[in-house]
């Protein structure tokens, strides 16, 4: 009998040690998200709006329900974040079709509405620092976190121009390495402090997006785990007297 249970649990834990064995690439950087940072989230919002969403929509928000939520003035949501005729009870979407995306890049272009739900805030957080110079990809960038990317690097003028980090070994005329890391060869506009915040603040806006509610639902969720503590002292106290005569 030990043996057929001994079988079942290696049965149930072979696909979690197959996934674990398979997960290769590159360690991923912790993105510090903060939700109730609204400043930060203000920024992310601006950024992703004049840089990201001439190509990526956020078909599940709407711009005056992000704007209530951050704290954005109605006139400054108008003049700085809703772009061409759009209405603020619009959703953030753009005219890009899909074929175009086909067409220049090879593949649709993703809506970024739920990227952080199923990547992760650290791989978006990630993804946005990996970038490096590669001549072998049509616009002349790879990225380490998500190698053969059909996206042109989109902030490669605030950031700079990085080299791959090749790991060491004996490799055949002309062979590439394996790319472990990257490093900065020409400065960009900013810091890599300040890229390096202006990255974190869009990962936050991202996660937001991916979850509007999700602060709320937590402070919801300790209330409701209070009642039930509660309503078990009540019940236990009552359980006592309801049957004290008896017992």
């Amino acid at each position: 009998m030990r043996r057929y249970i001994l079988a079942f649990a290696l049965l149930l834990t072979a696909p979690l040690a197959a996934f674990g064995a398979g997960g290769h690439g590159p360690e991923l950087q912790e993105a510090d998200i903060d939700l109730k940072d609204q400043a930060s989230l203000q920024r992310g919002a601006k950024y992703f709006v004049n840089y990201c969403m001439g190509c990526h929509s956020l078909k599940y928000m709407r711009y005056n329900r992000m704007a209530q939520d951050l704290g954005i003035p109605d006139d400054e949501l108008r003049r700085s974040l809703i772009l061409g005729d759009a209405k603020p009870g619009d959703v953030m979407t753009n005219s890009l079709r899909p074929e175009d995306g086909v067409k220049w890049f090879g593949t649709e272009i993703p809506d970024l509405t739920l990227v952080t739900r199923w990547r992760s805030p650290d791989w978006v957080y990630s993804y946005l620092k990996a970038y490096y110079l590669d001549d072998s990809r049509p616009y002349g960038v790879n990225n380490l976190v998500f190698p053969d990317v059909g996206m042109p690097h989109p902030f490669v003028h605030l950031q700079g121009l990085q080299q791959p980090v090749f790991a060491e070994g004996h490799l055949a005329e002309g062979e590439a390495g394996h790319v472990i890391g990257v490093e900065l060869v020409e400065p960009g506009q900013l810091t890599p402090e300040e890229y390096d915040t202006m990255v974190l603040d869009l990962t936050n806006f991202l996660t937001y997006v991916g979850e509007p509610y999700k602060l709320e639902r937590r402070s919801l969720g300790l209330y409701v785990l209070l009642f039930l503590g509660l309503m078990f002292i009540l019940a236990y106290f009552l359980k006592k007297e309801y049957w004290r005569d008896i017992h």
